[in-house]
This record gives structure tokens, C-alpha cells and sequence, in this order.
């Protein structure tokens, strides 16, 4: 197989511990919606991580305009968006922290120099870049190796579209086969994977009751090798580079 030669971070609940904040935004703005339109269903934050983790708010509003049978008109539902991605970005300010042992290890990758490093996301750029900052992460990933699903693209999308994976291969300079990605959800994996993209999944964001199954997911979406802790990062990236 080619060599190695650049990792593909996912941000939330990968390198950050932001969907418990962001999933609190999104039920409060997909509750008001619902009350609008006269639907007495409501979202806890909880309940919408469940149903959409791995979507951005663009993709769980399509969704949920789907579910319900509702057509928002285009200047509400991109209000929304908005609206969504600034409380999300006040939350993440006030309380986001790394996920454990996160950076520890993108601090010893770049000290060994080895691989070009980017994220990858459904996050919407200015939340991304917003969560990097935040931790201190903005050191190991420059505005130019940040790529958005949600703002990245001339047409905007969502994981699992590989549309965002293929797009950072491309101004990175790469070819997927050289590159590994790291995802945490179901939606993520297969974005990484139908982009032809080897996949490290991460379940040690997930409670710890949650990781089996998540694992398997994880599996399922085709992921593999599987890691519980950021310190399994450097074995599992050998796993990949030993395949034939």
C-alpha cells in the first residue's frame, strides 16, 4: 500500500468534547421550529445525538424537515443555521475541553514531523476553528487545514457525503490512499471510507457503556482498527501501515 503520509482529524468528540454542547444549541433551535409549525414532538439534546450524531445542524434540519414533512423557506432555514452556529460557538467558549489525551499525542506527532496534519468536518468552519482555538489546538492545524462540510464547499453537505474528505485530499495535494482519517461516528466512518480513506474509529468520547456498541458501528461503517484511548493512536496507525 502507499505510505503514509497525512492524518485526517475529525473535531467534535474526536479531538474535542463539544457534541454534548452543540446537541444542547440544537435542541433548543429544533424545539422552536416544531413549536412553530404546530408539531408538539421536542428534542432533548440527548435524543438528537442519538438521531443525527456524525450530521452537521444543515444535514439534521433536512432531516427533521423530511421526518416531519416541513418546507422551510431557504432565508429561515439558512437563519437557523446561523442562529445554530452561534450558540453552539458561545458554549464551546465558555466550557469546550479536549478530548483525553488528544493533545498529548498531536503534540508528539508533530514533534516527530512524520505526517501532514488536517480536520475534517461537518462543523461549520467558524465552530471549528472556534473549538481548535479554544483548546489550544490551533497551533497543530492552521486556518488552511481546516475543511468544513458545512463551509468548505461550493455546495454545502454532510458527512456521510464523502464530498469534504475527497475536497481536502485534493487542496492538500493527496491521494486518499495515502491518508488516514480519524472518526468517532457512524457518519464520519463511511464519509472517510467512501473517500477511499484507511479509518481509525475513536469510541473514548462515548460512556463507557456505549463503546461496545459503538465499536461496532464503528466496525460496520468499516473502520478498522478500533481505539479507546488517544495513547492506542501510534499502534493502530502501524496496524494500517502493515497492510499489504
Amino acid at each position: 500500500m502507499p505510505k503514509i503520509t497525512t492524518l485526517l482529524f475529525d473535531c467534535d468528540n474526536t479531538l474535542v468534547l463539544s457534541e454534548t454542547l452543540a446537541f444542547e444549541a440544537c435542541a433548543e433551535l429544533a424545539n422552536e421550529i416544531l413549536t412553530s409549525e404546530g408539531i408538539p414532538d421536542r428534542y432533548t439534546g440527548h435524543a438528537l445525538f442519538t438521531e443525527f450524531v456524525g450530521q452537521n445542524f444543515r444535514g439534521m434540519m433536512s432531516s427533521l424537515q423530511e421526518k416531519y414533512s416541513l418546507t422551510l423557506p431557504p432565508a429561515t432555514f439558512d437563519s437557523y443555521v446561523t442562529r445554530e452556529e452561534d450558540q453552539v460557538i458561545g458554549k464551546i467558549r465558555a466550557a469546550l475541553e479536549p478530548c483525553v489525551g488528544a493533545d498529548a499525542e498531536l503534540a508528539r506527532l508533530a514533534d516527530a514531523g512524520q505526517f501532514e496534519m488536517a480536520v475534517v468536518s461537518s462543523s461549520a468552519g467558524r465552530r471549528v476553528e472556534a473549538s481548535v482555538d479554544k483548546v489550544g489546538m490551533d497551533k497543530y492545524f492552521p486556518r488552511n487545514r481546516i475543511f468544513s462540510a458545512a463551509t468548505s464547499l461550493e455546495k454545502p453537505t454532510s458527512k456521510p457525503d464523502p464530498a469534504i474528505y475527497l475536497h481536502a485530499c485534493k487542496v492538500m495535494g493527496k491521494q486518499p490512499a495515502e491518508c488516514v482519517a480519524i472518526e468517532d461516528s457512524k457518519n464520519g466512518a463511511l464519509s472517510a471510507v467512501r473517500a477511499g480513506i484507511h479509518t481509525i474509529g475513536y469510541v473514548g468520547s462515548a460512556e463507557p457503556e456505549q463503546q461496545e456498541e459503538l465499536k461496532a458501528v464503528l466496525k460496520q461503517a468499516g473502520a478498522d482498527p478500533i481505539m479507546v484511548d488517544w495513547a492506542e493512536f501510534s499502534a493502530c496507525l502501524e496496524h494500517i501501515e502493515k497492510l499489504p
